[in-house]
């Protein structure tokens, strides 16, 4: 296997990893109030230790699912927001099509993936207060951007030495070996 094709297999698995965890993430955004109810459910079961060592996950996890059924009961309409979230992140995974099928041309895509993680920073930072979030609850919703932009470093370099690679071919196609 030629250096271009191993690189074009190594990035087409980070975007496939990526869009995945992109798309779960999305569909989970759908079904918020029932979620909620199981993982307030797991988390009081007699064998879990989180009520005992974590009361303030405990706290949390129940405030906001008392706020979801009374959102859910009261004013469902606000829950159609969680529904556009959902959305958006099914959008958003469709656009890294673009550098499945042709990552150099496509690299801006990788960029602006890059450049929606780190926005996920402020936003917590700035947000989570206002709207009485808990500031370790933040930090965990500001992981998903460090988290998020690890692969897309990955795949951004190796779409960069791909470029190399492809201008070399172009500028001196007699060079390249082929299969490359």
């Amino acid at each position: 296997m030629s250096e271009r094709q191993a690189l074009t297999r190594g990035i087409r698995r980070w975007l496939v990893f990526f869009i995945v965890c992109l798309v779960l993430s999305g569909l989970t955004a759908f079904p918020l109030v029932t979620e909620l109810r199981w993982t307030e459910d797991l988390l009081s079961a007699s064998a879990s230790p989180v009520p005992e060592h974590f009361p303030g996950l405990m706290e949390w996890i129940t405030r906001v699912r008392e706020g979801l059924d009374t959102i859910d009961r009261e004013q469902p309409f606000m829950l159609y927001g969680t529904d556009w979230l959902a959305f958006a992140h099914l959008v958003i995974a469709v656009a890294f099509y673009g550098p499945y099928r042709d990552p150099v041309r496509n690299i801006w895509v990788i960029e602006f993936g890059m450049i929606a993680c780190a926005g996920i920073i402020p936003l917590a930072l700035i947000c989570g207060p206002i709207r009485g979030i808990p500031f370790w609850w933040s930090v965990i919703d500001m992981s998903f951007g460090v988290f998020g932009v690890i692969p897309l470093l990955m795949v951004r370099r190796m779409i960069k030495r791909l470029e190399v690679l492809e201008q070399a071919a172009t500028a001196n196609p007699a060079a390249v070996p082929a299969g490359a």
